[in-house]
């Protein structure tokens, strides 16, 4: 199914079952995790596109909006009520406001009526296939600006992308369960010293959360002041003592490991 028949066919029910979309926002595992290269480009790419100082790409919860992305702007999150990306999510198209200080669905907003003065803002929902707004990739304007249905459909081509990166991501993590499952019985049978077990160095574990961020091997270079041929040697272990194939199912375990501390490497 592409994003598009996705946003088509969603449920009406599921803009009002808040139950359900704060589930599915679970299901993703995205809130608080590291910054992530994949949606920091995303979010970039969406400011140059449409021509926009900031972007964000944000997760609504329970009671804050957080930002896995935000480009142009230091704020990592801010509270659900009152927010412009809370507001979108309950709808089915595109949250668009040209001039801030003058639309009655913003004035009492914080970003719009404090020193940070919002004046534009145009947001393009998270949508699941299965029809949840789990938040928005939206741009941000201090000068009021209008936005044409050319770059309305950019901005949600791109949500789209996200969406089906999380949905890549989501896979890779149920595929790897049963490796993670041999990966634990060898490490527990290595530890009564029946036979060896293959846990990750130090090193291997820094390198296995670098991939989970969406890293380059440029970039893991960079962080861990080590040469790039070192970080692709490390690669080709973590891959090899986890039994995986690629960078989606490296994301995904250290993912999983984060989420359950009994995963953790006995050493």
């Amino acid at each position: 199914m592409t994003g598009q028949t996705a946003r088509n066919e969603r449920p009406p029910r599921t803009l009002t079952d808040e139950a359900g979309r704060l589930a599915a926002v679970r299901r993703y595992g995205i809130l608080d995790t590291p910054p992530d290269g994949a949606f920091d480009r995303i979010a970039s790419l969406a400011a140059h596109l449409l021509g926009t100082p900031m972007a964000i790409v944000s997760v609504v919860d329970a009671d804050r909006i957080w930002f896995k992305s935000h480009y142009g702007v230091e704020v990592e999150e801010v509270a659900r009520d009152p927010g412009l990306c809370a507001s979108a999510i309950l709808n089915d198209k595109p949250w668009i406001i040209q001039d801030a200080a003058v639309d009655p669905r913003s004035l009492a907003n914080p970003l719009v009526a404090g020193r940070f003065g919002l004046r534009a803002y145009a947001g393009a929902q998270l949508r699941t296939q299965d029809g949840y707004n789990l938040g928005t990739l939206c741009v941000l304007d201090k000068m009021p600006r209008s936005f044409s249905s050319e770059q309305v459909g950019i901005l949600e081509a791109l949500a789209d992308v996200i969406v089906r990166e999380l949905e890549v991501r989501l896979a890779a993590r149920r595929a790897v369960s049963a490796t993670m499952a041999s990966v634990e019985r060898a490490t527990q049978v290595g530890n009564s010293g029946s036979s060896p077990a293959v846990p990750l160095t130090k090193r291997e574990r820094e390198v296995l959360a670098a991939l989970s961020e969406g890293l380059t091997n440029r970039e893991i270079a960079t962080r861990l002041l080590v040469s790039v041929p070192t970080v692709k040697s490390h690669v080709r272990s973590v891959y090899q003592k986890l039994e995986i194939r690629n960078r989606a199912q490296a994301a995904a375990l250290a993912v999983e490991r984060r989420m359950d501390p009994s995963m953790a490497d006995r050493r």
